[in-house]
């Protein structure tokens, strides 16, 4: 969907936490050579329930960089036309087996029972969807920052978290200046 476009609905404008918070222990494995391959075995299975839902989808987060020391959880984008539109997606969705754990404005996310896989779905031209391509890119490209992004992660769950959501936030700081120094790169 083009910005321009009106949505069929006006989007949520609460997060909605389904479950409520997870107490969660966090652990990060050394890069593991299996992640692209379980990244391409579930984009196959979104492929297939999606078919008619003209949706995009790559692989993010510290399991799509090789070498990247991570939580072993992969992380999926989902482009749709519009994230409102939930009938073209969300069924298709809950029906290859993945449950709805968040709902907020402009973002879904659905995981696996297992909760090995996290699934992002945001409208198509979202500038989430930028930000989320910059960092992997970058990151992939960049033996130095993706080296202070791991001990970062490490430093940080050397302490307990009650919530992933909370450990996620304190990596906020460190993640927006590897960003500006992306977007430098790129000349952005």
């Amino acid at each position: 969907m083009t910005r321009n476009r009106k949505p069929r609905r006006p989007d949520v404008t609460a997060v909605e936490l389904i479950g409520g918070p997870e107490k969660l222990e966090i652990r990060l494995h050394d890069y593991d050579d299996r992640w692209p391959a379980q990244y391409r075995e579930h984009r196959g299975r979104i492929l297939d329930v999606l078919a008619t839902a003209n949706v995009e989808v790559e692989h993010i987060g510290s399991t799509s960089v090789p070498g990247l020391a991570a939580k072993p959880i992969i992380d999926i984008l989902v482009m749709v036309d519009d994230i409102t539109a939930e009938e073209d997606y969300l069924d298709g969705l809950l029906a290859a087996g993945y449950e709805l754990r968040t709902r907020e404005p402009r973002h879904r996310l659905v995981r696996t029972p297992a909760r090995d896989v996290h699934v992002h779905v945001y409208e198509r031209g979202d500038p989430a969807v930028d930000e989320y391509l910059l960092l992997r890119d970058y990151l992939r490209s960049d033996a130095k920052d993706r080296a202070l992004y791991e001990r970062t992660k490490r430093t940080l769950l050397s302490r307990g978290w009650d919530d992933m959501n909370d450990y996620a936030d304190a990596k906020t700081e460190v993640i927006l200046a590897i960003k500006a120094r992306a977007r430098t790169a790129r000349g952005l």
